[in-house]
């Protein structure tokens, strides 16, 4: 069937959002631009596709169809039109375009599409959007394309996998393109999705979270993914206001039948909705907190000179932990602790050791030891499990002794485990930037998330190597922006233990001269 000319236009973009999120896809074509995000996720994908593509095809790729006439073994910027089921208008922009064996109208050689992956396997998304490029592919170059490639880096290597364009994906993308045109036709986005943890890497994500704060969505209470909102609204709890009203006892004998983990969580995912209802922090007390000193979230810092705040900024791609920060902060001299830094202020003395690849991991740990050993009885305080592992990792690869590595577990207190342990909070994540910012913390770079911390390093790490190098100023912009970021969230990590010992000394008040 031939294309209406008043139908929409369906590109390659929107069907990516649209496997991914049915709301991404329709807000893409209809949302007020003003609202959508800049991700630094967007970018990174582009970088990690271009050293794929620079893997498979070491020489510079043509551009356009001139490109393809002259047979040149990769080429970008082709623009393919086409029509669809239903006479849906069809446009697409393939990644990159690899010369293979055969003849189109080009001449003695065809092309077949190729699509960077990311992640350990191929996803529904990359199998339809690569049957829409090869489909116009098809067309527009006269000959079949009877397969696609995938390729990813991982570790120094490119895996490449050939994916058959067959007609039970040809039939799949066919069902995804009239969906997709239906929902476009709506004149209300789709519902948010069930399960929201993605949702931090759309450039909608503030739109959707200030709609799933005013319908009280289920995703907003922490705890709560897409399978358990499903059985909860299986029991016909739709909402956080119904879910804080429900019975913690019964709701755990409902939820017992679908396993014994939903069960045990019943009790608190209720107290967690009543939490976020009253908008009112709430100890809890086990059974075996019968004395004040045993509900201490931190009973390390009672009689500790000082501390050590620890964090890592990692590249999980490449497992890359290649900055571990360290702030380090003492008592005053009247015994006291300092309290949470105000916008902009910095607290103690900052420390970033660059884990530089060419330098090796025992320098880095010889410069850790060091360090911790200057400060023994010093606990060492982070957020999250991330930097214990990958400490008491580095510590059994380098060689250290069973007992040096217990004592350095010993060391190691986990603020966000001890504040799970001891507190409901009135937030929809435990998560730091959550966290430390309902305590009143801001960073100190706008807008700033690991992500982007992510690409600064890849930037630098790339410009001081590369072939065209930015200029030093430039380079060290970035690496100061990379441990301001780092050290911002030590500082976060801080107002959250500020906060926790101001409610141990509520619970116990510390003896004269203490925090």
């Amino acid at each position: 069937m031939s294309p209406s000319p008043d139908a929409p236009v369906l590109t390659d973009r929107l069907l990516r959002s649209w496997v991914r999120c049915r709301r991404r896809a329709w807000l893409d074509r209809h949302g007020p631009p003003e609202e959508r995000l800049w991700s630094a996720h967007r970018a990174l994908a582009l970088d990690d596709q271009l050293r794929s593509f620079q893997s498979l095809l070491p020489q510079r790729p043509g551009h356009g169809e001139a490109a393809c006439r002259e047979g040149r073994p990769g080429v970008v910027g082709l623009r393919l039109v086409g029509s669809g089921p239903r006479g849906l208008r069809l446009e697409a922009h393939p990644s990159l375009l690899e010369r293979v064996e055969g003849s189109s109208c080009w001449g003695a050689h065809s092309y077949r599409p190729v699509l960077a992956r990311q992640g350990r396997r191929l996803t529904r998304e990359h199998r339809v959007l690569l049957a829409l490029w090869g489909r116009l592919l098809a067309e527009r170059q006269r000959a079949p394309v009877s397969h696609g490639l995938v390729v990813a880096g991982t570790e120094g290597a490119l895996e490449r996998e050939r994916l058959p364009l067959g007609s039970t994906l040809q039939r799949q993308l066919d069902e995804s393109l009239e969906r997709l045109a239906l929902d476009l036709r709506r004149s209300e986005p789709p519902p948010l999705v069930s399960d929201r943890k993605k949702c931090t890497l759309c450039s909608w994500r503030g739109a959707c979270d200030r709609v799933a704060a005013a319908e009280g969505h289920l995703s907003e209470v922490s705890g709560i993914g897409g399978k358990r909102r499903d059985l909860l609204l299986q029991l016909g709890i739709g909402s956080l206001d119904q879910l804080a009203a429900a019975d913690p006892d019964r709701l755990a004998e409902d939820l017992a039948e679908h396993g014994e983990q939903h069960r045990e969580v019943a009790p608190r995912l209720v107290a967690q909705a009543r939490v976020q209802q009253d908008g009112r922090p709430r100890r809890i007390l086990a059974e075996a907190d019968s004395l004040p000193a045993q509900a201490l979230a931190l009973p390390e810092l009672a009689a500790a000179p000082g501390v050590l705040l620890y964090d890592i900024e990692s590249d999980p791609d490449a497992r890359d932990d290649f900055l571990h920060g360290l702030v380090r902060l003492e008592r005053g001299p009247d015994g006291r602790w300092p309290e949470a830094p105000r916008p902009g202020e910095s607290l103690g003395r900052y420390q970033p050791l660059m884990a530089l690849q060419e330098h090796g991991e025992e320098r880095l740990w010889r410069r850790l030891r060091t360090l911790l050993a200057r400060y023994p009885d010093w606990p060492v305080l982070h957020y999250g499990e991330t930097e214990s592992i990958a400490l008491l990792r580095l510590a059994e690869r380098q060689g250290a002794s069973a007992r040096e590595r217990e004592r350095l577990r010993a060391r190691l207190v986990d603020v966000h485990q001890r504040l799970r342990r001891h507190w409901l909070l009135p937030v929809n994540s435990y998560g730091l930037k959550a966290v430390a910012g309902w305590l009143g913390f801001r960073w100190s770079q706008k807008g700033i998330d690991g992500a982007r911390c992510l690409l600064w390093w890849r930037q630098w790490r790339d410009g001081s190597v590369g072939p065209r190098r930015p200029s030093r100023r430039a380079l060290s912009r970035k690496l100061q922006r990379i441990f301001r970021y780092n050290q911002d969230d030590s500082l976060a990590t801080w107002t959250v233990v500020r906060w926790l010992l101001d409610q141990d000394d509520a619970l116990s008040p510390a003896p004269d001269g203490g925090a």
